[in-house]
């Protein structure tokens, strides 16, 4: 049976099945064959994007510029400091101008609510490019990755997430692999541990799909993983919180010693990105001023074997062309 994602809102992986989640990224897979073969499609030919963007970002907006223009689609990139979005005009009021211009919106920014306001009033596929609570796009592009650089069955596969487990990243991953039947650990401190709601939320589903969801303080919990995963530790807006967050999760930080701790010689590392692994970023160094160490991963891993970051943020661009191809394509 096809599957048809047409006219489809993509605010979370809990609103797909797990096939619907299997076509996009074999559909991304194609695309980036095709890519790489030198071929380009026009499914998006008269298609216009709205970007709209409440954070900031490199790899959510140059996917969607990129992809959606391989494929012959058009976008315009709008923030509150070019819009009257948020301000003069409310938020239903601009998505159902917004409806009536585009062909979809995709939103980034904080609060899951405004991007499902957006999808309930603008009567298009609305795009989840990040909130504070999910980022599905990211999870499509890191399945994909892992799939590209193991044999092993999405089922076999496990991924410990080091560090703040109650960020949007986690959130979203235990979605994903909930829905796709892997098993997911929350490694961290107790203090930033998971919202309760969203662990019993995808226990529910992996309860239907084989899928093992858990949080643990316990380095045996690295034990067998396949996929380490780190974010950074203060997101955009909590920097005041970085002194607090590097005395909880520098036992958490991404080292050689506990890539080993997985017992695992071809253990990969992830991370959604940007990564502070050196000093050269001028928030890393305005903190190492300070005598902070904000680093979540070590230089050494991010440059070394197990390190698949580059292929993961490409593969960003190939999962939301997929996407915009499958909700709003001509084929």
């Amino acid at each position: 049976m096809a599957t048809n994602l047409k006219g489809r809102s993509f605010l979370t992986l809990m609103d797909y099945t797990p096939g619907e989640i299997r076509y996009l990224i074999d559909l991304a897979k194609k695309l980036k064959a095709d890519r790489a073969a030198g071929k380009y499609g026009d499914s998006l030919r008269g298609r216009n994007i709205l970007l709209l963007f409440d954070k900031t970002s490199s790899r959510t907006r140059s996917s969607f510029e990129v992809g959606a223009t391989q494929e012959g689609g058009a976008v315009t990139f709008l923030d509150r400091s070019s819009s009257q979005f948020g301000k003069k005009e409310s938020l239903e009021d601009s998505a159902k101008v917004f409806g009536r211009i585009y062909d979809a919106i995709e939103y980034r920014g904080y609060k899951q609510s405004v991007v499902e306001a957006l999808a309930e009033h603008s009567g298009v596929p609305v795009y989840n490019g990040l909130t504070d609570v999910d980022h599905p796009t990211q999870i499509l592009a890191d399945i994909m990755t892992i799939e590209e650089r193991t044999d092993k069955p999405l089922s076999d596969v496990k991924v410990v997430f080091c560090g703040d487990t109650r960020n949007n990243m986690t959130y979203a991953w235990m979605y994903g692999c909930a829905k796709m039947g892997m098993k997911f650990v929350a490694y961290g401190p107790k203090e930033l541990a998971p919202d309760p709601a969203v662990t019993e939320r995808a226990s529910a589903v992996a309860a239907e799909t084989g899928a093992v969801i858990e949080f643990s303080q316990d380095a045996a919990s690295l034990a067998g993983a396949d996929v380490i995963y780190s974010d950074i530790w203060a997101s955009m807006g909590e920097e005041d919180q970085i002194p607090e967050r590097v005395r909880l999760l520098t036992p958490y930080k991404v080292t050689m010693e506990l890539l080993a701790q997985t017992g695992n010689p071809d253990v990969l590392f992830l991370h959604c990105l940007p990564a502070f692994h050196d000093f050269e970023t001028e928030l890393a160094k305005q903190q190492m001023e300070l005598d902070y160490d904000i680093r979540e991963v070590t230089d050494e891993v991010f440059r070394s074997k197990h390190s698949v970051v580059f292929d993961e943020a490409e593969n960003r661009m190939h999962t939301i062309k997929a996407l915009m191809v499958a909700t709003i394509g001509r084929q």
